[in-house]
């Protein structure tokens, strides 16, 4: 594996963000990871893996080793009747595989469109979106360790799923590189369109027969309309996750903030969102230079073109404060901050 020197890392993060790498490399196949990591180069050098760059914020220059992910391929290990068992390779953007999936009529994914990244992050943050989370269509995923370059092979119990979690950022975080993952899709669709605004949007795109790709379709346009491009306004997507709080809790504020969205997630649990509670506290639309926050969606943390990464995570701290501050919540970060 080749290494380069101060490395310019715009390219490589959604935010546009023009921090560097003191070392840089890429690797596009299982032996090269591996036999990069038997030369011990790595031991006592920081080290971040890059993949689509889309849920990360850097706040300064990386001194260690950033190695880009771009393993790729689809393949079919197996299928029967009902379902079909893909591995697919941990570089792939995820949307592209969405749209592959959707071609060959395999069903799961398709309220997961136009989700930024690769497929190698997918499980490590167990997207979701739109009432589906990866971990529904998940069968396991391959992996390499760090210390020792061995492989290894996690199922869905391994993972350890939750909300925007995995095991791959508790307790074994910066322990593994994924390699690949690999999915049991569907060949007979369950459409899920009661979340958010995909029955309307269907019904506004005048769609009289539901398909996967008709999901596929509402989704990227109900997506399109609130989200802005990083390619046009550099971010992460949405930047906190929605909180749980106790019911109790949620009752008492409801008495105050009447309107205040939420759903019901068991065990004396509610989850409110994240960025209807930014939005009470002020803060959509807000703009300081060349950050802020996206005027469409309150839960986007938005870099204009020259913005530094440590004065959006200054942004984040001062959202959280007040959210705090009003509604007694703490809201988390979604995006990992470097």
């Amino acid at each position: 594996m080749n290494l380069t020197q101060n490395e310019s890392l715009h390219p490589f993060n959604t935010f546009g963000l023009k921090q560097s790498a003191k070392l840089f490399g890429r690797f596009d196949d299982v032996d090269s990871l591996i036999g990069f990591i038997e030369t011990d180069f790595l031991q006592d050098r920081s080290l971040l893996v890059l993949g689509g760059g889309s849920n990360i914020l850097l706040t300064q220059d990386f001194d260690g080793v950033v190695l880009k992910n771009e393993i790729t391929g689809i393949q079919v290990v197996k299928e029967n009747v009902d379902h079909v068992w893909v591995s697919v390779g941990a570089g792939e953007n995820w949307h592209q595989f969405v749209l592959y999936a959707i071609e060959n009529g395999w069903a799961g994914v398709e309220n997961l469109s136009l989700i930024p990244g690769t497929v190698g992050a997918a499980p490590m943050q167990n997207i979701g979106a739109y009432g589906v989370e990866i971990k529904e269509v998940f069968n396991s995923l391959e992996a390499v360790a760090l210390k020792d370059g061995s492989r290894h092979m996690f199922t869905a119990h391994d993972c350890e799923f939750g909300y925007r979690e995995s095991i791959f950022k508790t307790s074994a975080k910066g322990e593994y590189i994924i390699t690949a993952v690999n999915f049991r899709l569907n060949k007979k669709p369950t459409f899920n369109t009661s979340y958010g605004a995909i029955a309307d949007t269907l019904s506004e795109m005048g769609v009289e027969e539901l398909s996967i790709k008709a999901v596929s379709d509402a989704v990227i346009k109900i997506r399109q309309s609130k989200l802005p491009d990083p390619m046009e306004i550099g971010n992460a997507g949405s930047f906190f996750k929605n909180p749980t709080i106790p019911k109790d809790q949620f009752g008492n504020l409801k008495t105050e903030f009447v309107d205040m969205p939420s759903y019901e997630v068991g065990e004396g649990n509610t989850k409110v969102l994240a960025g209807w509670l930014i939005e009470q506290c002020g803060w959509k639309g807000f703009r300081e230079g060349d950050i802020g926050v996206h005027s469409k969606q309150a839960l986007v943390l938005v870099n204009y073109g020259q913005g530094k990464g440590r004065d959006i995570y200054k942004l984040a701290l001062a959202i959280q404060a007040s959210v705090m501050q009003k509604f007694g919540i703490s809201i988390v970060p979604e995006v990992n901050v470097v």
